[in-house]
């Protein structure tokens, strides 16, 4: 193979370190030495454990358990879960820097561990102590996964008017109706889901943990995406199904609070997956760049190819700043705190598609070759424009929180 040939072997050689990064594109600037060390480690696993078979999961569709148990064996299982239930306890923050170095490696595989990553910290906030105990340290050690279950054939944008019903009866709840679009789902053994106990809206909303064998659950098709292959994807259908009162999450009602609460860390989440495939995707740029000739001179003689080689490290170098403050006031409980999740979120996944996709061109027709990592993180975090809220949504909140006042 000729030397910039940027597979996913050499992918993983680059993010290792063995070639230098620019001090202006370093991801470890302003980190503690904390920070800088789990960092450390979460790119390592992510050129190590990740990067080498990311290409296989993608083609051959694997959802790569084995893998993700390791990942969790580092702590990465229940990031900003509680210790007393085998979660590392670290901050938003921390968790944003280690999902970005992850997803260097494989942003799809990421993305999902950072979805399981919120369900168990639903439970571990919103739950008992019964209820905390019974899901959490199995969940942190990945020894079961997680999906979360909100999204509906019907309501998308509009989770409000969502129409899974959930009815009581005694000490249980009978649901039924279905969900769309569900990470995980068929694969996975717990499933955070968003049901109607009550009227119409918000209001009317509550959530249930069901456990994967529980009679009346069921799943929908294998679906088949454009990216995001190493995590199956199903609809997930309930017939009569019963969930005890006590898989309850907090009070009834309370379940639009809870999903929404959710995914402002979750927001948080995809967009530092999104920045660790746009951070992956400059450096094979500058290699590239760097390596290949074109009319007698390596690519990077060329001012036009330099200045937009420039405007991607700035793009970037922005949008990672633009999570970080908001995973920080997350964190803190600032009350701008989801409106800045909304706003990094926005930013973060449009800038990062966009540099994913002016790598894959500055590839030229090797770009869109899959033996060339670049086009599968490119693939791979459009849909990150989508999920956890439309940007669509994203610019209606931070609209709202504009002219409210």
């Amino acid at each position: 193979a000729v030397a910039w040939r940027a597979a996913p072997r050499a992918a993983a050689r680059l993010l290792l370190g063995r070639r230098g990064i620019a001090s202006c594109l370093d991801p470890s600037s302003g980190l503690t030495e904390d920070q800088k060390e789990f960092q450390k480690v979460a790119l390592d696993f992510a050129a190590k454990e990740m990067a080498p078979h990311m290409a296989e999961w993608d083609e051959k569709e694997i959802f790569p358990v084995e893998t993700m148990r390791k990942a969790a064996q580092l702590g990465f299982g229940g990031i900003y879960v509680k210790p007393d239930v085998g979660g590392s306890g670290l901050s938003r923050l921390d968790t944003s820097i280690i999902f970005e170095a992850l997803s260097t490696g494989c942003a799809s595989t990421t993305a999902y561990m950072s979805i399981h990553n919120m369900c168990v910290w639903m439970i571990d906030t919103f739950g008992n102590e019964e209820q905390r105990r019974r899901f959490c340290p199995s969940l942190c050690s990945m020894e079961k996964f997680a999906s979360y279950c909100l999204t509906e054939p019907g309501s998308g944008s509009d989770a409000a008017s969502l129409l899974t019903s959930a009815q009581r009866k005694g000490d249980t709840y009978v649901l039924n109706g279905s969900k769309a679009f569900i990470s995980g789902g068929g694969d996975t053994d717990v499933y955070v889901v968003m049901c109607r106990t009550g009227g119409p809206g918000p209001k009317g909303i509550s959530c249930l943990v069901l456990e994967k064998g529980m009679p009346g659950l069921s799943f929908g098709k294998k679906e088949k995406k454009v990216g995001w292959n190493s995590q199956p994807t199903r609809a997930v259908i309930f017939e009569d199904c019963v969930v005890p009162v006590g898989n309850r999450l907090g009070a009834e009602g309370q379940g639009f609070s809870i999903a929404m609460q959710g995914l402002n860390g979750g927001r948080i989440n995809i967009a530092s997956c999104s920045l660790g495939a746009a951070h992956a995707s400059v450096l094979l740029a500058q290699e590239h760049l760097t390596v290949r000739k074109q009319f007698g001179e390596p690519l990077a003689n060329n001012q036009y190819l330099q200045f937009r080689l420039a405007e991607m490290a700035t793009r970037l170098v922005a949008a990672r700043l633009m999570v970080r403050n908001a995973a920080r006031a997350l964190q803190d409980g600032r009350e701008d705190a989801a409106v800045l999740c909304s706003m990094a979120k926005l930013f973060a996944t449009d800038e990062c598609f966009g540099i994913c996709n002016q790598a894959l061109q500055m590839h030229g027709g090797y770009g869109y070759l899959k033996d060339y990592a670049v086009q599968q993180f490119m693939r791979d975090i459009r849909v990150h424009q989508i999920l956890e809220g439309t940007n669509e949504v994203m610019r209606m909140i931070v609209a709202r929180n504009l002219l409210q006042g």
